[in-house]
């Protein structure tokens, strides 16, 4: 087990996009990475060399989030090992798209599976480690605002990342006096491959600042939040969309 297991963050779907600047920024914060992945090995292995050459340590995890018993299996093998993660980001998400008269069964439950279930089959093994450890944490959780204002043909993720938001606000009051800071970041348009299939003149009529968000930008607020400076900082809802609401 790693003296050092408090300065480690988890963070979830950290092998593209959003993620991976998300680890790649807390390491240069100092942070060590546990790099989460399910699918994208190959690209979860580049960032655990980018992390390493950042100075810090970097270990792969892998599991769906959706899957309750192998979450929990990875995550407490893990802290076993290694002790508890002194922060989570759970960053990973999934959508899939379709007006509610015609979206299927798989569709609705397959989003609320990893977007909102997630969030337990994820914190649930790991809070008590957290807090038996007695030297505070951070917790971030990533909505979007479809979870604020709700989308077309996104019932499902607006529901799911609406109820993302509703219990990261519980669960920061749960930890508040273990010094365990509860927040979520709700980004709106930025630059990814969702986001290339929207055309520069919608964002630009959408969004006051007139683009699309960068990964770098929603990394720097979740640095914000993992840092000493956020302390006292807890229940929130912070919007890193370009004055879109």
């Amino acid at each position: 087990m790693s003296d050092d297991s408090h300065r480690c963050i988890l963070v979830t779907g950290a092998g593209r996009g959003l993620g991976r600047a998300i680890a790649l920024r807390l390491a240069q914060d100092g942070f060590d990475i546990a790099v989460h992945y399910h699918n994208s090995r190959e690209a979860a292995e580049q960032v655990a060399d980018e992390v390493r050459a950042l100075g810090r340590t970097a270990r792969l995890l892998t599991f769906d989030l959706a899957d309750r018993a192998a979450a929990r299996a990875a995550l407490e093998a893990d802290i076993a090992e290694h002790g508890a993660c002194y922060g989570v980001i759970l960053n990973a998400g999934y959508h899939s798209d379709a007006p509610l008269p015609g979206m299927s069964d798989e569709q609705w439950d397959r989003v609320m599976d990893v977007n909102l279930d997630g969030f337990y089959n994820v914190l649930r093994p790991m809070i008590m480690a957290m807090i038996q450890r007695r030297r505070g944490g951070r917790i971030v959780t990533l909505s979007s605002a479809a979870g604020e204002l709700g989308n077309r043909g996104q019932v499902n993720y607006s529901a799911a990342k609406g109820g993302l938001i509703a219990a990261t606000r519980a669960l920061s009051v749960e930890l508040a006096r273990r010094n365990i800071t509860v927040n979520c970041v709700a980004p709106g348009w930025i630059e990814s491959d969702m986001t290339a299939e929207i055309s520069r003149e919608e964002i630009r009529r959408a969004v006051p600042m007139e683009r699309a968000g960068r990964a770098d930008e929603v990394a720097g607020t979740i640095s914000f939040l993992c840092s000493a400076d956020a302390s006292y900082v807890t229940r929130q809802v912070i919007a890193v969309n370009g004055g879109l609401y």
